[in-house]
């Protein structure tokens, strides 16, 4: 069985590939995809470099392709172009099966984040393609520990709404579960870790590191001045912004259930994640 996976050169590419070698897939049934494979030279696998603009190079890419694991891509704005033509590389390819990696509830979800990976679900679907959506929460990575303890705090909107989020190990381990297994077609997964709030989050950070850390709420307008003022660009800040308020609203929550039955273990604590990155 080949397995074929998209924004290897990636963190959660580079974790999901370790995770099907760990499964025991063989290194020369994997390819991994990515402008720059030198990344992931020294894992053994096949490496293709490819961009999400060429729809010809997918193609070929993708030929033999038993199941494709489908990163979205990173670049917010531009996904809706970049995934339409890996969905129609992966249909022109015969792909088996599609895994895509999306966003908890995104048929539903009203973050701006979501959108995208609303329209690429809708892409998938219509394409008459074998899917499986993977609806991943945020990643524990995406707060800058180093930087809150540096500082002494954290900022943000999200007020008191619980927040999911998981290592992104935990999200690749799911990923390679489903890749090495079946009865997962047609499926949504909603994949969340160990729910806390933006203030319990700063408090384990605090008692990890042993220094004072806490959190600070602001409104969005405010919070979107804050990230200019440190350098975000506005129309991406104006995106987490809107990312934090959803969450206040409950958009990121989802129960570990799903996660924690495709890793046939239990999530990865936020105090183990918290102490492996101070």
């Amino acid at each position: 069985m080949t397995i074929v996976v998209t924004g290897a050169t990636g963190h959660l590419g580079r974790l999901a590939i370790q995770s099907l070698l760990a499964k025991g897939v063989p290194a020369a049934d994997i390819v991994g995809l990515g402008r720059q494979v030198d990344k992931i030279a020294d894992l053994g696998v096949t490496t293709k470099q490819v961009d999400y603009a060429d729809v010809d190079g997918l193609t070929a890419a993708f030929a033999g392709a038993d199941k494709l694991l489908f990163i979205s891509g990173s670049e917010a704005g531009q996904r809706i172009p970049q995934h339409t033509n890996v969905v129609a590389a992966a249909k022109n390819a015969g792909v088996g099966q599609v895994v895509y990696t999306s966003i908890p509830r995104a048929d539903t979800n009203e973050m701006k984040l979501a959108a995208e990976h609303k329209v690429t679900e809708q892409l998938l679907i219509d394409s008459g393609l074998p899917y499986v959506f993977l609806r991943n929460g945020w990643y524990i990575e995406n707060y800058a520990v180093d930087t809150a303890i540096e500082h002494g705090g954290l900022f943000g909107a999200a007020g008191d709404g619980q927040i999911s989020a998981a290592t992104r190990a935990d999200f690749a381990e799911a990923a390679a579960a489903v890749l090495v297994s079946e009865g997962h077609e047609g499926k949504a997964y909603e994949l969340g870790g160990e729910a806390f709030t933006m203030t319990e989050l700063a408090a384990e950070i605090a008692k990890q590191s042993g220094k004072p850390v806490t959190y600070t709420d602001l409104s969005p307008e405010k919070y979107v001045e804050v990230l200019v003022g440190v350098g975000v660009p506005a129309p991406f800040a104006e995106i987490l912004a809107d990312s934090d308020q959803k969450a206040a609203e409950g958009a990121l929550f989802v129960p570990v259930t799903d996660l924690e039955a495709l890793l046939g273990r239990p999530v990865t604590p936020l105090s183990t994640a918290i102490a492996a990155a101070v």
